[in-house]
C-alpha cells in the first residue's frame, strides 16, 4: 500500500467514525454497549459487500435508472438490519436507535470508502475528503433517521407489520437522493450534509432524552405503587384490580391468579431495569443480573406461555405496553 493512500484513508474514514464516537458520548444512559457497536459496524460492513453484489448484477441486467435502483438497494439492506434490532426489542428508543442506525451505515461507509481507495488510489485528495465528510457522513445519516422514525413508529404499535418501516425508508432514499443530486457541487453537497444531519439528530436525541427521563419517574412510580398493592392485598380493590375481576367471564380462575403474578413479576423486573437506567445516567456501571433476576425472567417466561396470547391482550390496558415497556425487560438479559 502506498504512502499516498496511507494519507488519503483517515481522511476518508476517521470523520464519520469520530461522528459516532460523538453520538455515543451524547448517550447519557449509555444504551448501545460497546460489544453490540462492533457487531453493528460489522453487519453494516456485510451489507455494503452484499450492496455491491447486488448493484453489479443490477448494472448487467437492469434498464432503468442503475443510480436510483442503487439508492434503494442500499437503503434497504440498512432498513432489514434495522427492523430486526426494532422488531426483537434489542432498541428501544430514537436514542439508541439512532445510534444503531448510524453504526451500521459507519461500518457501510468505511467499507464502500475503502473500496474507492483501492479502485482509485491516485484520486484528487479534495474528493476523498468529499467522500469522508459527505457521502460517509450521509450513509451514516440516512441510517440513524430511518432507525429513528421506525422506532417511533414501532413505538405506538408494538406488534405493528413491515409498512410501519416504509416511512422511515423513504425519508432515507429522498435524503440520500437530495445528497446526489447535490453533487454536482460536491462541497455544497458535503456543506449541507454537515449542517443538517447533525442538527436533526441533536434535536432527536435531546428531545428522546427528556421523553425516557419522565417516563422513568412516571413510569417507576406505577410500578412501586402497583407491587405495593400485590404485595398489601389491595390490589383487587383498586380500579385495576376491578379490571381484572370483570375478566372472570372469559378466563379461568388460574388464568386470572396467572396474571396477576405476571403483573407483579412484571412490576418487579421494570424497576430493577429502570434502576439500571438511573444508574447509568448517574455514570455508575451496571449491577450484576443475579441469579434471582435471571429466575425472575424465567418466571415471566413461563407465565406468558402459561396466559397465552389473549390473556397478554387483556392486561396490556393494565401494563401500558408500549414499545418501551417491552425493551426495558431487554437490559436485564444483556
Amino acid at each position: 500500500m502506498s504512502a499516498d493512500v496511507l494519507m488519503r484513508a483517515p481522511i476518508a474514514l476517521l470523520p464519520v467514525l469520530l461522528f459516532l464516537a460523538g453520538l455515543v458520548q451524547l448517550d447519557g444512559y449509555k444504551l448501545v454497549r460497546l460489544r453490540m457497536m462492533f457487531l453493528l459496524l460489522v453487519t453494516g460492513a456485510l451489507a455494503a459487500a452484499v450492496s455491491y453484489l447486488l448493484n453489479n448484477l443490477a448494472f448487467a441486467h437492469f434498464h432503468g435508472s442503475f443510480v436510483t435502483y442503487s439508492r434503494y438497494v442500499e437503503e434497504s439492506l440498512k432498513a432489514a438490519l434495522l427492523v430486526f434490532l426494532i422488531r426483537t426489542r434489542r432498541v428501544g428508543l430514537p436514542v439508541d436507535a439512532g445510534i444503531a442506525g448510524f453504526a451500521i451505515g459507519t461500518g457501510f461507509a468505511v467499507v464502500e470508502n475503502l473500496y474507492y481507495l483501492a479502485a482509485r488510489p491516485h484520486t484528487m485528495l479534495a474528493v476523498q475528503v468529499i467522500r469522508g465528510f459527505g457521502t460517509a457522513i450521509m450513509h451514516g445519516g440516512t441510517a440513524a433517521i430511518l432507525a429513528m422514525i421506525s422506532n417511533t413508529l414501532y413505538e405506538r404499535r408494538p406488534s405493528g407489520g413491515l409498512h410501519l418501516l416504509l416511512p422511515g425508508l423513504l425519508a432515507a432514499v429522498a435524503l440520500h437522493t437530495g445528497y446526489n443530486y447535490l453533487l454536482v457541487r460536491p462541497a455544497l453537497a458535503t456543506l449541507a450534509t454537515l449542517l443538517v444531519l447533525p442538527f436533526v439528530i441533536y434535536l432527536v436525541f435531546d428531545h428522546s432524552e427528556r421523553i425516557l427521563r419522565t417516563w422513568i419517574e412516571v413510569d417507576l412510580d406505577s410500578d412501586v405503587k402497583r407491587l405495593e398493592a400485590i404485595s398489601t392485598g389491595t390490589f383487587l380493590d383498586s380500579p385495576s384490580g376491578r379490571y381484572l375481576q370483570a375478566l372472570r367471564d372469559r378466563f379461568k380462575g388460574e388464568q386470572l391468579v396467572d396474571m396477576l403474578c405476571y403483573l407483579r413479576v412484571h412490576g418487579e423486573l421494570a424497576v430493577r431495569a429502570k434502576g439500571i437506567l438511573l444508574l447509568r445516567e448517574s455514570g455508575l456501571p451496571d449491577p450484576p443480573i443475579d441469579a434471582e433476576t435471571r429466575g425472575r425472567l424465567g418466571e415471566l417466561a413461563q407465565l406468558e406461555r402459561a396466559i397465552g396470547k389473549g390473556g397478554l391482550l387483556a392486561l396490556r390496558p393494565l401494563m401500558m405496553a408500549t414499545g418501551k415497556e417491552i425493551w426495558q425487560l431487554t437490559l436485564l438479559r444483556q
